[in-house]
């Protein structure tokens, strides 16, 4: 009977560990996944607004070749998302714990380092994850009206001076050739982020057709696909750019590319099939930052062609 409670903990804790992520649901679920032409497998400079630079692509169509990379370490080769290393690692930590109850003496499924053990501590620290994730939004959800800035924000972040540090890899000798930008192109990126979450809130794969390429929005049908499956839908609205700069601009086989970083603001919701709110606040704004990169022929307009997440 007193292993009761301590079950019931560690079941709830594992459902918690199992369940499907909803934390990360704008566009791109939080990934990092798309191309970068002939840069995609090497890490965009560091900017004033991510100055940790990005974390590797882990779906691209790109082929990837040896090539200097993210950390200075070889090529790096892309994972395709997946739960079965989290899955391992959680089954290898219950039978760990398990084989040290057995070994301590308080037997395969009891006492402190059992698995019962060690389920309750999972619970413990799921719930101090949420409690950490629930003040962070408290203090940026209240901070992000006062942030917010005009439509002309993004260029004034990208002036001469808040550019990319002088580690770019566009100005290396032997890089891409760098092109310059102008305030005009900057307003398209901050549009492009605005547009791409309105259609992928409205499910409007035409809508993202005509801003991202095809890679790109065969990434967000797969993932509004899964949304459909769970029941779920997600929203983001009153997106506000926050802060951006220039990470790398450069030209290549008759494109242009352009990389940025864009810390912004939003209303991130998602509901089930009820119109219950599952995960998010409808009256409280988060904050992401993330580094685009956009491409265009010579003579076109900017579309989105990869996204990253920051380290």
């Amino acid at each position: 009977m007193r292993r009761i409670p301590v079950l019931i903990s560690g079941l709830a804790a594992l459902a918690l560990a199992l369940s499907p992520g909803l934390a990360e649901a704008r566009a791109g679920d939080g990934g990092s996944f798309g191309s970068r032409g002939g840069m995609t497998y090497t890490a965009p400079p560091p900017t004033r607004t991510a100055p940790y630079s990005a974390e590797p692509m882990q779906r691209s169509m790109t082929p990837s070749a040896p090539q200097p990379s993210y950390g200075g370490g070889p090529a790096y080769q892309q994972p395709m998302r997946s739960g079965g290393g989290f899955m391992s690692g959680l089954m290898g930590g219950l039978i760990g714990a398990g084989i040290g109850g057995l070994l301590l003496g308080h037997g395969f499924l009891g006492g402190g380092m059992g698995i019962f053990g060690f389920l309750g501590m999972l619970l413990q620290l799921a719930l101090l994850f949420f409690v950490v994730r629930w003040v962070y939004r408290l203090v940026t959800g209240g901070r992000s009206p006062a942030m917010a800035g005009g439509p002309g924000i993004f260029a004034q972040r990208s002036v001469p001076g808040a550019g990319p540090m002088p580690s770019g890899s566009a100005a290396r000798p032997g890089g891409p050739p760098p092109i310059a930008l102008s305030p005009a192109d900057y307003q398209q990126f901050e549009q492009l982020l605005q547009g791409i979450q309105a259609a992928w809130s409205a499910h409007n794969l035409a809508g993202l057709q005509a801003m991202a390429t095809p890679e790109m929005v065969s990434y967000f049908s797969e993932q509004l696909s899964a949304q459909v499956s769970r029941g779920v839908r997600n929203t983001v609205t009153d997106v506000r750019l926050e802060s951006g700069d220039l990470s790398q601009a450069w030209t290549e086989q008759g494109r242009d590319y352009a990389t940025v970083a864009m810390r912004f603001s939003m209303i991130d919701v998602t509901r089930d099939a009820s119109g219950r709110v599952v995960d998010g606040s409808a009256g409280e704004h988060v904050t992401a930052t993330e580094i685009w990169t956009f491409v265009r022929s010579r003579g076109g307009r900017w579309i989105l062609s990869a996204i990253q997440q920051t380290r």
